[in-house]
């Protein structure tokens, strides 16, 4: 999105769009924990936030996505679930949108970009749910975060590797993004 273009409004509009399919995708999974775990429903939004509009609104509305989801719905549950998705969100958005503003804008960079995010907020949840565990005098062993940063979420990640190139790439030609 060209930043000198676009209003103050504009942006805060696209966030709280951002925002609310980051609260109805998980609704499509049926409030199924196990299909829910499997494609990651949250993490398209808050992905596409940072590619949109910056590493910083990714931030912001990755890190309250899962917060104020648990608080209005029940899911995810806020100890630790929605804590730690919240850092794992916030550094997919963060990340995201920080790599996409500063690399040539082409589809090997968009890969590039979408990679290190997805890498950067599974790396950031493992290390909030080892720290939770921790506070709690309860364990997080490696197999734990194997398990649910990568085998329980193939699909999901599957998913976010095919769907967001395809949802980026189509804003472009449509002119919608930079």
């Amino acid at each position: 999105m060209n930043t000198k273009t676009v209003s103050p409004a504009r942006r805060i509009v696209l966030a709280a769009l951002f925002l609310a399919l980051a609260f109805l995708l998980p609704m499509v999974t049926g409030h199924v924990p196990q299909v829910g775990n499997m494609l990651c429903p949250m993490h398209f939004p808050i992905l596409l936030c940072g590619f949109v509009l910056g590493g910083p609104w990714g931030l912001a509305v990755g890190f309250i996505a899962p917060l104020v989801r648990s608080v209005l719905f029940g899911m995810p549950p806020m100890f630790p679930i929605a804590i730690a998705m919240a850092f794992e969100l916030a550094a997919y958005g963060l990340v995201s949108g920080v790599l996409w503003h500063k690399v040539k804008h082409t589809v090997p960079m968009m890969y590039a970009s979408l990679v290190t995010a997805m890498v950067a907020g599974r790396l950031v949840w493992g290390a909030v749910r080892f720290v939770l565990a921790g506070l709690t005098g309860s364990s997080f062993p490696f197999s734990a975060f194997l398990s649910g940063a990568l085998l329980t979420a193939v699909p999901g990640i599957v998913a976010q590797l095919v769907l967001i190139p395809l949802i980026l790439v189509a804003l472009q030609k449509a002119k919608v993004i930079d």
